[in-house]
């Protein structure tokens, strides 16, 4: 009779995604940006030539159009490092990147990659977030910040550039299952992810904002129950109580 190894178990992780502009930070960093310029407004050129749901083509010509001023990117950079983190994440992020065992972490964003890594260093939190998924950005043969789109997608009711139900979904289909997920956010485009939560995740829409006021009238479209947060700290105190919580064992079909 061979010899058979005993069945190898695991203890499930929790998910924690983040929305990024007016959740982890307090404002939005696609327009906190604009304090860079001498005069910290745009031409009404730039400013009338957004389009809905083409947020990201309106931020190309916003760098551009600072680039054009000669501000660099050293100065863009200093600029972001001053936005302020919103009440208690700091507190938060720094509770997931001790715990890191137990925890992953990622940001799901519409603002770039290169204002997010800034502003999450710039606060000692890099090492909190696991992974970030937003709009590719890096600085051009010009010296000037260049923002591109994430990916394509099918999704009628998302900007053009990100569904971010769509980054959500193909990142858990890589991950082994979670105990639990919660989702952070505050904007509408936050509410398309969130439909796609089960019964035991947990959407987590910011008081006030517009994320808690179309999640009223849509409570029946979603399994994951809704607590509404103001401060990180709520955020931290419902992780915590989760991860005390009696942890799931499941059996590990890869060994």
């Amino acid at each position: 009779m061979g010899h058979q190894s005993p069945p190898h178990f695991h203890v499930m992780k929790t998910l924690m995604v983040f929305d990024f502009d007016h959740t982890v930070v307090d404002d939005n960093s696609d327009t906190w940006v604009i304090r860079c310029l001498p005069g910290q407004t745009l031409p009404d050129t730039v400013k009338n030539s957004y389009r809905k749901g083409h947020w990201t083509e309106f931020m190309g010509r916003v760098m551009d159009y600072i680039g054009q001023q000669e501000v660099s990117v050293e100065s863009v950079r200093a600029e972001m490092e001053r936005i302020p983190l919103t009440a208690g994440m700091s507190e938060l992020l720094t509770f997931i990147s001790c715990n890191k065992s137990d925890v992953d972490c990622v940001v799901i964003s519409d603002a770039n990659a290169l204002f997010i890594e800034w502003i999450l260093c710039a606060v000692g939190l890099r090492s909190a977030v696991d992974r970030v998924f937003t709009n590719p950005a890096g600085v051009n043969s010009l010296g000037r910040v260049e923002v591109r789109p994430h990916h394509e997608h099918d999704c009628r009711r998302c900007p053009v550039n990100m569904c971010k139900k769509k980054v959500l979904e193909e990142y858990l289909a890589q991950q082994d299952e979670y105990s639990c997920i919660f989702y952070v956010g505050d904007g509408t485009n936050d509410f398309c992810p969130a439909s796609c939560l089960r019964g035991r995740d947990v959407v987590m829409p910011r008081k006030g904002y517009a994320l808690e006021k179309l999640l009223d009238g849509k409570k029946d479209a979603l399994e994951a129950r809704i607590i509404a947060w103001s401060s990180g700290t709520q955020v931290l105190h419902e992780l915590q109580a989760c991860l005390s919580s009696t942890p799931d064992v499941i059996l590990d079909s890869r060994v």
